[in-house]
């Protein structure tokens, strides 16, 4: 494990102790917090093999393992029109799609707000960046465009959000780029849907903390675990401290968890294991 992972595992515990000293002498009430059903729901990137041959089925086992919502990312073919008659069918709610920086920032804008309208999302979210743009001048550029492009979606009655990988994290010319990112969007325009793995994997301020630090800027979370090797696992049977994390989640807006796993053995199995844990969550 890098040096980055180190670092930020060791905040991580510092922040879960703090947490625990804080949660000691708390209420009953205030250590029974609880994700809401509505809340918990499943990025289908997780899904991608399983979608492709049966897109409907798959939801359908989503939907009975618990699942109440979805973030879209890939259509395997299908319309938008056809994906919300699938969720319709399921009783699945999109809350969200991934669209292309190029995309948003381009012609097909107009197209892709309709679509998130029309699988009934409210966020339209661009999951990565060029490898042009990797630096702070890119990362400027960049928030110019979000606040551009968040100005139409507000229009249109959605919002914009970023979300991160780990390169997001890094410090360039002294300078973070994640940062820059949040200091130069308008937050009445832009969030941010914060995946905690690569937080992590990025070496970045404990998800808590940026949530104390942005508050109601993170709508959205990739809940993605780590293993102690660095690889990605099921959501809480890896090493991150996710009551920690979640322990000022209000104070940073969110009203989402979306489980994700990049490369699961089984997805499904997956899915239900990631599902039981945060649905027993209690920070």
């Amino acid at each position: 494990m890098d040096r980055t992972r180190r670092t930020f595992l060791a905040t991580a515990v510092g922040a879960a102790a703090a947490t625990g000293l804080a949660t000691a002498s708390a209420t009953g009430a205030e250590r029974r917090r609880r994700i809401p059903p509505s809340g918990i729901g499943m990025h289908l990137y997780t899904m991608r093999t399983p979608l492709a041959t049966d897109f409907r089925g798959t939801l359908e086992r989503l939907a009975e393992i618990g699942y109440a919502t979805v973030g879209v990312s890939g259509r395997h073919g299908h319309s938008a029109a056809d994906i919300r008659r699938m969720l319709d069918e399921t009783r699945l709610r999109a809350v969200l799609e991934h669209v292309g920086y190029d995309t948003v920032r381009g012609a097909g804008l107009p197209q892709a707000l309709e679509d998130i309208h029309t699988l009934g999302g409210k966020w339209i979210v661009v999951p990565s960046l060029p490898g042009r743009l990797h630096s702070p001048a890119g990362y400027r550029e960049v928030a110019r465009e979000f606040n551009r492009v968040g100005l139409a979606a507000r229009e249109s009655g959605l919002k914009l959000l970023y979300h991160n990988h780990g390169l997001d994290h890094q410090v360039v010319d002294g300078v973070s780029l994640y940062d820059i990112l949040l200091a130069e969007t308008d937050p009445e325009l832009v969030g941010f849907e914060l995946d905690l793995y690569w937080a992590a994997n990025g070496g970045a301020s404990a998800p808590g903390e940026l949530f104390v630090r942005h508050p109601r800027r993170f709508p959205a979370l990739h809940v993605k675990d780590m293993a102690p090797n660095g690889d990605f696992a099921d959501v809480g049977s890896g090493v991150l401290d996710f009551p920690a994390m979640f322990d000022t989640a209000r104070r940073g807006g969110v009203k989402q968890w979306l489980v994700e796993h990049d490369s699961p053995a089984d997805p499904f199995a997956s899915a239900l294991a990631s599902y039981t844990y945060l649905s027993r969550l209690r920070y």
